[in-house]
């Protein structure tokens, strides 16, 4: 990791050091600073929870979207249909 440098990233009231390729690092201080949005939305919610609930919370929110967002994007179908169309074209040009 040539261009890696340390940083520290502050999560939930906690601090943990990192090395990351310079080019990350505005996605990384970005995500950590999603997560602290959504932890304080739980602190401010649920009063009587501690940071570990609102942790699990967070990562179940972001683990769900992102199974949706995979979902989405699942190309799959896409490629059966585009080669089912493949074959019957190349069915059709030998016939002709």
């Amino acid at each position: 990791m040539d261009s890696g440098f340390h940083i520290k990233l502050q999560i939930a009231g906690r601090f943990y050091p990192l090395i990351i390729d310079r080019k990350d690092e505005e996605k990384v201080r970005k995500a950590a600073r999603i997560i602290n949005e959504k932890v304080g939305q739980y602190q401010q919610r649920y009063r009587d929870k501690d940071g570990q609930d609102f942790l699990s919370m967070a990562a179940f929110q972001f683990v769900l979207k992102l199974i949706e967002l995979e979902e989405k994007s699942n190309d799959t179908p896409l490629i059966t249909a585009i080669g089912e169309i493949t074959e019957e074209l190349e069915e059709f040009i030998q016939k002709n």
